[in-house]
């Protein structure tokens, strides 16, 4: 959604919004689609199987810049972004831990 809709359509869902230039937004939501293929792709074809980890460790640390973006202004709805950072990193751990 960020990587497509209109700052008025993403405002109700992402208060963040208006605080953020709309190329770091459009970028955003880049990185997370380039980062679902990192964590989908590299497994499946089992080309290059050690991106996924490496995905999951970027998506760990976009989803702290994302709770401190939320804590840094009014919008304090951080529950999603705790579940997609221990995803994130239980995804690491299992990845690199065997």
């Amino acid at each position: 959604l960020k990587a497509l809709r209109h700052r008025d359509r993403l405002r109700p869902m992402m208060a963040w919004v208006d605080r953020m230039p709309m190329p770091v937004v459009r970028a955003l939501g880049a990185v997370e689609i380039l980062g679902a293929v990192g964590l989908i792709l590299p497994p499946l074809t089992g080309i290059a199987p050690s991106l996924a980890a490496a995905t999951a460790a970027g998506f760990v640390l976009l989803q702290i810049g994302a709770i401190a973006v939320h804590l840094t202004g009014e919008d304090r709805r951080i529950t999603l972004n705790i579940g997609l950072l221990a995803t994130a990193a239980v995804t690491v751990w299992l990845a690199t831990g065997r």
